[in-house]
This record gives structure tokens, sequence and C-alpha cells, in this order.
């Protein structure tokens, strides 16, 4: 069995584990959880996290971009006009084109706003941006996102922040049959069995911050989700037995006393 290797936009990753780097109680924290995770992208809120202003704890300061890759996120922006600017900021700052957007709904719920988000994805790629699209889970709109000029499709589990885990399976297999794009699931993974899950549905890869940054020990969570990303890809990689309705004896009847 020869997995093949997780590439966004051209560039190989050897971690499927995205994980973010808000919610913990310090950068000191969010760089352990993060090395222990195995992980080698992590995102960043580019209008929550201080990544420029030298005179300030910088998360850069924790965590080498040399050796990490940084995945500027749109995080808290409501339209299309709001996460275009701060993704223009981050490439200014540091360069950086491969981004996560996400363009919000509501500030309760904190669905994607897909109109808003389908058009950013659209003006972003024009402008050579490689985009990594945080989305709700309807394939019609995931399709969309993908003739837009996407480089990864995102669909939340549940709400961000949730914790309640993949909510539509349905969907996500859909969304994985009718895309090579890589499929990760954002949002909502509460512990490691629906990391799991998400792997086993076919996704390329599952991006955690809550559930990691709020658990009770959260560098003991880290390790437990890197286990579980590679768990559930094996699982769906060696092809799972037909379900059945009866039990099957686990040996023949050849040769019974």
């Amino acid at each position: 069995m020869i997995d093949k290797r997780f590439k966004i936009a051209n560039k190989i990753f050897k971690s499927r584990l995205i994980v973010g780097t808000g919610k913990y109680k310090s950068f000191s924290e969010c760089a352990k959880a993060i090395k222990t995770s195995g992980a080698d992208i992590v995102t960043v809120a580019v209008r929550r996290v201080n990544i420029s202003n030298k005179n300030k704890a910088r998360l850069m300061d924790y965590i080498d971009p040399k050796k990490i890759t940084y995945l500027p996120n749109t995080a808290g922006c409501f339209t299309a006009e709001d996460a275009i600017r701060t993704l223009r900021l981050a490439r200014e700052i540091g360069g950086w084109k491969l981004v996560k957007l996400e363009v919000l709904g509501d500030k309760k719920n904190l669905f994607p706003e897909m109109i808003e988000t389908l058009r950013s994805t659209e003006l972003l790629t024009k402008e050579g941006f490689k985009v990594m699209v945080y989305c709700n889970d309807d394939p019609l709109m995931a399709k969309r996102l993908v003739n837009a000029g996407a480089v990864a499709i995102m669909p939340l589990a549940a709400p961000i922040g949730s914790g309640l885990g993949i909510q539509n399976k349905v969907n996500i297999k859909i969304i994985r049959k009718q895309t090579k794009l890589p499929l990760i699931i954002d949002a909502g993974i509460g512990q490691a069995s629906d990391a799991t899950t998400a792997m086993e549905l076919g996704c390329d890869g599952v991006l955690i911050n809550t559930a990691i940054a709020k658990a009770k020990y959260p560098i003991q969570m880290a390790e437990a989700m890197k286990y579980a990303v590679i768990s559930g890809r094996k699982s769906f990689l060696s092809g799972r037995i037909n379900p059945s309705l009866l039990g099957s004896a686990s040996t023949t009847n050849k040769g019974i006393i």
C-alpha cells in the first residue's frame, strides 16, 4: 500500500493535521502543542495575532516560519472586502500567497457566508493567491469553489469551536467523490475519534484548533490528534469490510469437529 503524498498547490506536506494557533494560554504552550502534533502547517489569524510588531510578543518568536508553513487566515471577516484586505496585508508582511479564506455570515453561529466566500475566492485567485476555502458542506457550492480556482475545499464538520464532530457524513462523502482537490475538514472537531472519522471518509486532512487548545491537557490532546489522523488515513486506505446486518463467523466450517 503506497499512500499518495499530501499536496496543496504543488507543495508537499508530511503531516495531514493542520493546527490553529489561537485560544492557547500562551505562545509557549501553542508551540509545544504544535511540535507534539507533528503538524507542518499552522493557521494564523492575521487580524488577531501579532506577526509584525517586534516590540511585542510574536508568534514567530516561538514558531519558526522557515520550519513550519504559516497559513494566514481571515478569521473575524464578514465581508469579501475585509477578507481580501486582510490577505493583501498578509502578503505584504510575509509574502504569503497560500492562504485560508474565511468569510463569516453571522457572529453567533459563525457559519460561512457563501456568496461572499465565492466572490472572494474568484478575486483572490485572479490576484495570484492560492486559496484554501472554509465553506459549508454543500456539494453544489463546493463545485462552484473548485470552478472559482480554490486550491483546497475545507467544509465544516460543525460550527466553529463547537466540538460536535462531523454532523453530515453523507455530504462529505459526496464532496469527496466529486473533487480531486485536497478535502480538509475544518471546524467542529471535538475529540480524536472525530479526526479519525474524517480521515476514514476519505478526507485528505483535518484542521483543528479549539479541540486541542481548550482541552484539559492540550499537549496530550495534540498527540492524540496526531495519531488519530494517521490511524484514520490508514484505515481508509486499507479498505473497510462491507457492513452487514448479519453475523459472519471468523472461521469456516471446514474440518469442524
